[in-house]
């Protein structure tokens, strides 16, 4: 009897145990997890407050007299105006300075500048803002009302012509100015035409003799020039733009006075008579 009553408590020790390893393995697991959660916190609580303290630093720094601005530098500029240029960028780059400063928009604000293609904005630490410009070139000059204006290769309408323009000698007439894609598609051809006629002209020595051109009609292109003191104008067609002005001021040299212009009649020149003026 002893002895079954030495069995029972040693397995009621041995349970006991085994309550006891389960609940010291319950503990230890969960000091684990409170044990991790808590560092975590504190590396996150510690990063948290370094990037207040860098970001008010940065905005600081950012903001300071080290960035003003100090300089503007305009490079590419032949015709766009520097000093409206420098005016934008100290408009829009003054205030927040040059670390902060928005180079896009002040990009899209220089490209509206008249003959302003493009333009790029480039910072100069820690004071400078760098702006180089790619311009539009004119190739004509285009009757537009009662004024010239310079045209560039896009038909795109730059600006008055205020003084002779050695490169483009001459006036085109019929240039239209509706807004629309057949328009811009004929605008386009005479533009084109205009540059053939130019660069044929020169080779032949002639571009400074013409007055205009009109090339409202693309089929009939005409040429105006003076002979005896008087305007005169030579049909042209579409080709061969040098021999025929050529021909065609040879018909009528120093008859102007008689002969208001050459007509072109197949590939014969004929002239035309000067309307008397009614008494």
């Amino acid at each position: 009897m002893a002895k079954k009553i030495r069995k029972q408590g040693t397995r009621v020790k041995h349970t006991s145990r085994k309550r006891s390893e389960q609940g010291s393995t319950g503990a230890s697991v969960f000091d684990q997890i409170g044990g991790g959660i808590v560092p975590l916190v504190l590396c996150v609580a510690i990063v948290g407050c370094l990037g207040t303290v860098f970001f008010l630093t940065y905005e600081t720094i950012a903001a300071s007299s080290f960035f003003r601005l100090r300089n503007v530098s305009v490079s590419g500029t032949d015709r766009a105006s520097a000093s409206d240029i420098e005016k934008i960028v100290t408009a829009n780059a003054e205030k927040p300075g040059v670390w902060n400063a928005d180079l896009l928009s002040i990009k899209q604000k220089i490209e509206n500048v008249t003959f302003v293609k493009t333009a790029a904005v480039s910072r100069r630490l820690p004071s400078g803002l760098n702006v180089t410009v790619t311009e539009r070139v004119p190739i004509a000059l285009v009757r537009i009302g009662d004024g010239d204006f310079l045209a560039d290769g896009d038909g795109v309408i730059l600006a008055p012509s205020k003084t002779e323009e050695k490169q483009i000698p001459f006036t085109m007439l019929g240039w239209s100015e509706e807004k629309s894609e057949k328009a811009a598609k004929e605008n386009a051809e005479r533009l084109k035409m205009y540059q053939k006629m130019l660069a044929e002209w020169k080779d032949y020595d002639l571009a400074k003799r013409v007055k205009q051109v009109d090339i409202s009609d693309l089929r009939e292109p005409k040429a105006t020039l003076e002979d005896s003191g008087m305007p005169v104008t030579i049909m042209l067609s579409r080709d061969n733009f040098g021999k025929q002005l050529a021909d065609g001021i040879k018909a009528i040299v120093g008859k102007g006075m008689m002969f208001e212009g050459v007509n072109l009649v197949g590939q014969n020149l004929v002239l035309v008579p000067r309307k008397q003026a009614s008494r």
